[in-house]
């Protein structure tokens, strides 16, 4: 009741200071000489009425506005009634229409970006609550994902009895269903946290040679049993160099991984995979080259956000959010990555990070 009241009283307040400022200037015209003209002063009440109380409001306000400059031409007392009088009169009575519409305008205006803006705020609000959901739903499907997995590796190690090879087989294949369901799941589940509270990196002295190694020795079962070779350019150098960057070890090892399978999944057998590591003044360059499809030119723009899928064979395998997750990591560590097309066949994924310090 008590918003009620004070609602009501402002309201009241409202037209109480537009009826005074009528009164006002009602008085200045009609205290003075016809020459002297105080109708421009109306534009004040005009604008009030029409910001407070819409488009009627604006409407009168302006009709009784023109209405009292016109008639102060023979209230209070007739005099000669000159050209130049008329002309003064028509030129505030213009002004004052100018105004009425203008601000009839202008009250739309706000009308439609108030509306806009609720609209847009309904939609965060979406936004939030289904990334909220997401979210929770992400982090609950782990807990059976994980109960799986030990349930099969409990299996496979013939706890439960004795496994024939075959059986193994199977065990191994669903094994492997359940840790990229896993992997999916955890990766997805980052992609929101780090959208919603940024990523948080432990950072050290890091040496992209050592962790692109330690990658490629990880994934070359993976790549062998597709036939593809993987390879490590040390760019202008012929030697084993390091590569020093200030950064998170764990995320950094995420990229080189996602990046890596990537140009696994996307290679023909018999292909190679070349990881490039090059070290420049200011910063160290990291190239993934790979002879797979290309990615068409429409595409490009698109390649790291989040859950975009193009429709080319090679965007079309996927989610859309490992590569979205690579960029999260390397912009957080102040870096850029990329893709583009090779000159030949194949594309090229890289990112740059601001050199690092060594390690004594």
């Amino acid at each position: 009741m008590s918003n009620q009241a004070s609602f009501h009283r402002a309201h009241l307040l409202r037209i109480g200071l537009i009826i005074g400022l009528f009164m006002l200037v009602l008085t200045l015209e009609l205290c003075t000489p016809v020459d002297y003209l105080f109708g421009y002063l109306y534009i004040a009440p005009i604008l009030l009425a029409s910001f407070r109380f819409g488009r009627t409001a604006a409407i009168y306000t302006t009709i009784i506005a023109l209405i009292l400059t016109l008639i102060n031409l023979w209230i209070p007392d007739s005099q000669v009634i000159t050209m130049a009088m008329v002309v003064d009169r028509s030129i505030a009575s213009a002004t004052l229409i100018l105004t009425g519409w203008l601000s009839e305008n202008n009250h739309s205006y706000r009308v439609a970006i108030t509306k806009q803006q609720s609209q847009l705020d309904i939609q965060q609000q979406l936004v939030r609550l289904r990334e909220d959901f997401a979210s929770t739903l992400t982090h609950d499907l782990k807990t059976p994902l994980l109960g799986g997995i030990a349930a099969l590796e409990a299996f496979q190690h013939e706890n439960f009895g004795a496994v024939t090879a075959k059986q193994q087989q199977v065990l191994a294949m669903m094994l492997h269903s359940h840790q990229t369901s896993l992997q999916l799941v955890e990766t997805l589940l980052d992609v929101y946290r780090n959208d919603t509270e940024g990523l948080q990196l432990f950072l050290a002295p890091v040496d992209l040679t050592a962790l692109a190694e330690e990658v490629v020795s990880h994934l070359s079962p993976l790549a062998a049993a597709d036939r593809i070779y993987l390879s490590i350019n040390y760019g202008a150098s012929d030697f084993r160099q390091s590569l020093w960057v200030n950064g998170d070890r764990f995320q950094l090892q995420r990229v080189f991984t996602n990046l890596l399978k990537n140009a696994i999944d996307h290679s023909r057998r018999g292909e190679r995979v070349e990881i490039v590591l090059e070290s420049h003044a200011d910063q160290q360059v990291v190239k993934i080259l790979d002879a797979g499809s290309g990615i068409t030119t429409a595409e490009l723009p698109h390649l790291f956000q989040r859950f975009y899928q193009g429709h080319s064979d090679r965007q079309a395998k996927g989610t859309g959010l490992g590569l979205y997750l690579c960029r999260q990591i390397i912009e957080a560590h102040h870096g850029i990555i990329w893709a583009d097309n090779r000159n030949a066949v194949g594309a090229v994924f890289g990112f740059k990070l601001p050199i690092g310090t060594y390690r004594i």
